[in-house]
């Protein structure tokens, strides 16, 4: 299992400039444009001036801890600096702040910046917000598996235990399937241990073998780092076999999606589902007392950071009732 860095979460869990100022004196948006609602990292930075001094800054961010990390760190760099100093505040400067982003985090500094200065740009000018254009290249935001994915045929086409889910075989094919396209071992970017991966394939593969999987450069490549609190929210969900032990396909996809919330973008691509609601039903078949937990159909990712969040007592909302809240379509999706 990885860890944030102290740095990052200490800044990540730096709630002191994390709200919507009243009455601001600029508004900078990232990812919060018509159509991007929820699609995207998204990020509001507001600021209040008293001359050219910038006498406080606050911001909302919907994305992982680092991107938490980053706007709580540019927040500080921009505080109390006059708009020409702070105006000249980039990414390389959160960065040495948070002592180092991942290379595959770097852009959660650059969203940073890009809000803080379009604040900065609606400050200097009329007090209008302003929508800043910033797409991580490392979002994705359609499936990145498909039913003539090569692995995902060759564990579908494998003959299934007797009575086994066809629905669950689906999840576990997809998960396999977008693991196996990336630079890291298969287990590790799940979430799971080499053990953990041969249950998986005994039980719903047992024809296809861990070696499905194997790539020489695979074992030095490490993946994103993940939440270990969201992992705990999650494990107290699995449900228990009438013996007592945890249900082991459930306690696996528990770790599994632990582990790719840390991924950009949507959960159910990062977990290589056809479409959005294969992630609820997943959640629904294995998970269900989480289900029922999410009982206004937030989006995942969003709910479990939230439950971290509430669990600490920091303040991720700008509203204390999601019903009253502008940003609603941002946690909620329609379909």
């Amino acid at each position: 299992m990885l860890l944030y860095t102290d740095t990052i979460r200490r800044w990540a869990t730096d709630y002191r400039r994390c709200r919507d100022l009243t009455d601001p004196h600029g508004t900078g948006e990232v990812g919060m444009a018509h159509g991007e609602e929820g699609t995207r990292i998204a990020v509001r930075f507001t600021v209040h001036l008293q001359g050219a001094l910038i006498t406080d800054v606050g911001y909302q961010v919907f994305g992982c801890g680092y991107s938490m990390a980053a706007c709580a760190a540019a927040a500080e760099l921009a505080c109390n600096k006059n708009l020409p100093s702070a105006m000249a505040i980039d990414a390389s400067q959160v960065d040495a702040l948070l002592d180092g982003l991942p290379p595959e985090r770097s852009y959660c500094a650059d969203l940073a910046v890009e809000a803080l200065q379009a604040a900065l740009a609606s400050a200097s000018g009329d007090a209008q917000t302003v929508q800043a254009a910033y797409h991580p290249a490392e979002e994705e935001h359609g499936p990145r598996v498909h039913a003539d994915h090569p692995v995902y045929r060759a564990l579908m086409d494998s003959t299934p235990v007797e009575g086994s889910s066809e629905e669950n075989r689906h999840l576990f094919a997809c998960l396999l399937s977008v693991a196996a396209d990336e630079p890291y071992d298969t287990a590790a970017a799940l979430g799971l241990s080499a053990d953990d991966l041969k249950v998986l394939l005994e039980t719903w593969f047992p024809e296809c073998s861990p070696g499905l999987f194997s790539q020489a450069d695979r074992s030095e490549q490490v993946p994103p780092e993940y939440n270990d609190e969201v992992l705990q929210i999650l494990l107290t969900h699995v449900p228990r076999e009438a013996n007592g032990t945890l249900q082991t396909s459930s306690l696996l996809l528990a770790r599994i999606i632990a582990a790719r919330t840390a991924y950009p973008g949507h959960l159910w691509v990062a977990m290589g589902l056809f479409e959005r609601p294969q992630l609820s039903a997943s959640i629904r078949r294995l998970l269900p007392s989480l289900a029922a937990a999410n009982n206004q159909n937030m989006r995942w990712k969003r709910y479990l950071f939230k439950q971290v969040c509430d669990l600490n007592g920091g303040m991720m909302c700008k509203s204390p009732n999601c019903g009253d809240c502008s940003d609603y379509a941002i946690c909620f999706p329609e379909d």
